[in-house]
């Protein structure tokens, strides 16, 4: 006779309270977090929230689906986050920034709006910045692609600033002895073939990622100036 009881013991008690859609995103979100898209399985989901297969299929169709409706969480949250300001261009600031920290704090976000730039989300603040480029007075015909221009100038540095932080973490090296490590390899380039770059050495091993973005947008909003 088979022990029911034994045998059921050895398993991992189940969760007894309802699994939310809410629930399922918010622990996908932090498994990417820490581990990236390779940590988000399905497997691993069940066995974090205590919980089988058909409880997760009840709310996402897939991976691939859970991943996307994670990005687009994080990206309402800038955008639920956005204060508004009767001054655009501080507006337009501060939604950019928005964006930026968030793909700083989830790099895995940039990569899915790469592969699916029509997610609601993401259109959310294409939207957003495209209201706002009107109340700067940019002209309609000039509008689609100032839009454009800044959105992939923020996806871009964002994507980019999170790549380097993943290839840190592989190195156990931090920002700052990266820094210094790029800044003496342009110290050390010829001057006379490369003078901006010997002069600017300095400035790449203290500049503030997060501050030199900002001066990116500032530039783009000079140059959008000149469209009204």
């Amino acid at each position: 006779m088979v022990n029911r009881t034994a045998k059921g013991s050895a398993r991992s008690p189940r969760r007894t309270d309802s699994l939310s859609r809410e629930l399922i995103i918010q622990a996908a979100i932090e498994m990417l977090d820490s581990g990236g898209e390779k940590a988000l399985t399905l497997r691993a989901l069940t066995v974090r929230l205590s919980t089988g297969y058909g409880a997760i299929y009840h709310h996402v169709k897939d991976k691939g689906d859970l991943l996307a409706r994670a990005a687009d969480e994080v990206i309402a949250g800038v955008m639920s986050g956005a204060v508004a300001d009767t001054d655009p261009r501080t507006a337009l600031r501060a939604l950019t920034l928005g964006l930026f920290d968030a793909i700083d704090a989830h790099p895995w976000v940039g990569a899915e709006f790469s592969r699916q730039p029509w997610r609601p989300a993401l259109l959310d603040f294409y939207e957003g910045v495209g209201r706002l480029l009107d109340a700067l007075g940019v002209p309609e015909k000039a509008r689609f692609d100032a839009a454009g221009a800044l959105v992939n100038y923020v996806l871009g540095v964002a994507a980019q600033n999170a790549s380097n932080a993943r290839l840190r973490a592989g190195s156990d090296m931090d920002r700052k002895t990266f820094l210094e490590n790029a800044a003496t390899r342009w110290a050390q380039a010829d001057p006379d073939r490369y003078p901006f770059v010997h002069a600017a050495a300095t400035q790449l091993g203290e500049h503030d990622d997060r501050e030199q973005f900002l001066v990116g947008v500032d530039i783009f909003l000079a140059g959008i100036s000149t469209l009204g």
